[in-house]
């Protein structure tokens, strides 16, 4: 007898069984409130038992034959189905008073202690900007890789790929603490790094290396539909070489603008290379420390040099980034980092003094910086290429030729 059929003469008072039976101990009878419902019968030890499945058609025929496979799966195991029930209840009940971002946060904290305060302050962020919105209010149980991979595929098509790698580390490790506790039996952020981009394409950072190139960017620049913030950590970023990231951490704390040679002194801890026991010293040149000066008078001079969008906490390297690419139509062929590729290479070949233009670029061996801080950080020489450096860069932004110097023997 078909199902719907057996249910409608049951309720219509027919004689008929009181209940359809499937095979296997389950069969399908009415409440007496007249539901539907699938139940399997089994026994364990002396005692006889029912197991209710679902209330049909919610539980289709296909479903509450595979729900009955696997508690007849666990009786042969020696396990109680119901009590396996109610243990599943009990775990998904824990597991779903803890959130993601709860989880989340416990990790951090316990990272905070092996981290730089630079580095769990942008690792803080990036949960707060990338994760939280999609994952933070989820139970950690329900979380499923397809989740975890649409959060970093957000992330890889506005161009962040290094975040997006990074993003990843720190997911697979809030998971592995969720396991620790019991919360999860599996990593679902563990498959996703195969939407990664490959190391190799990860690693290209494109740079122009002519003045003439460089000079038609900053012009590009200046009528670009920037905001303040962005334009002016772009010229930061190309007037000294520095890092984009510790361009976008800049503190107004870190700069001397009113001494005779001007320097942003960014602390170690701040730097990609944290095991020196130097902090990082730039000059700045005449060009560059006189807009630093003029945006200082604009925006107050305390705290963060590049306010975030929201006039709190500081702006996302991201932003700069993502103007080279978009506005400026960079893409793949100068990034913010290409500054440091166009400034190693051109100040090389007009005659600087390897050294000098290392220690700029925070590149130096731990023997080499030593060496040259014994010779005084070879200062004079710092401040010669940073004047000229910003000078050709002004004068490529005007279109001028750039002046030669008479290369080493």
């Amino acid at each position: 007898m078909r199902i719907r059929a057996f249910i409608n003469k049951r309720k219509s008072g027919e004689k008929v069984p009181r209940k359809l039976a499937d095979g296997g101990g389950m069969y399908v009878t009415l409440t007496p409130a007249g539901t539907p419902v699938w139940r399997v019968k089994y026994r364990l030890g002396p005692k006889e038992k029912l197991y209710a499945i679902g209330t049909y058609p919610a539980v289709s025929l296909d479903a509450a034959r595979a729900e009955r496979d696997a508690i007849k799966g666990q009786l042969r195991e020696g396990h109680d189905p119901i009590q396996v029930r109610k243990l599943g209840r009990a775990d998904a009940t824990a597991a779903a008073g803890h959130t993601f971002k709860s989880v989340a946060q416990d990790w951090l904290d316990k990272q905070q202690r092996e981290w730089s305060p630079v580095h769990y302050q942008k690792s803080r962020r990036a949960f707060e900007r990338d994760v939280y919105p999609l994952l933070g209010k989820l139970p950690i149980s329900g979380i499923r890789p397809v989740m975890v991979s649409g959060l970093i595929e957000s992330i890889i098509k506005r161009g962040a790929r290094d975040t997006a790698s990074k993003v990843l580390q720190h997911v697979q490790g809030v998971f592995r603490l969720a396991q620790a506790r019991g919360l999860r039996d599996d990593n679902p952020a563990d498959p996703v790094g195969e939407v990664l981009p490959s190391r190799r394409q990860r690693s290209r950072m494109p740079a122009v290396l002519t003045f003439q190139g460089l000079g038609a960017i900053l012009r590009s620049a200046e009528t670009a539909n920037l905001s303040p913030v962005v334009r002016m950590a772009h010229r930061l970023c190309a007037f000294t070489a520095a890092r984009i990231g510790n361009v976008a951490d800049a503190e107004w704390k870190e700069f001397n603008l009113d001494a005779e040679a001007p320097t942003w002194i960014i602390p170690r801890a701040k730097m990609k290379s944290r095991d020196r026991h130097h902090d990082h010293k730039i000059i700045l040149g005449p060009a560059i420390a006189a807009e630093l000066r003029s945006w200082r008078t604009n925006t107050g001079g305390t705290g963060p040099v590049f306010p975030g969008r929201d006039g709190t906490g500081r702006m996302s390297r991201e932003a700069v980034e993502k103007a080279y690419r978009e506005t400026l139509n960079l893409s793949g062929k100068h990034s913010p980092h290409g500054w440091r590729s166009a400034f190693s290479t051109l100040a090389r070949d007009h005659g600087f003094d390897r050294d000098a233009v290392e220690l700029t670029l925070d590149h130096v061996h731990d023997n080499d910086v030593a060496r040259a801080y014994d010779r005084g950080e070879r200062l004079e020489q710092r401040i010669k290429l940073m004047a000229w450096w910003g000078e050709q860069l002004v004068q490529a932004q005007r279109g001028a030729d750039v002046m030669q110097l008479a290369r080493r023997a």
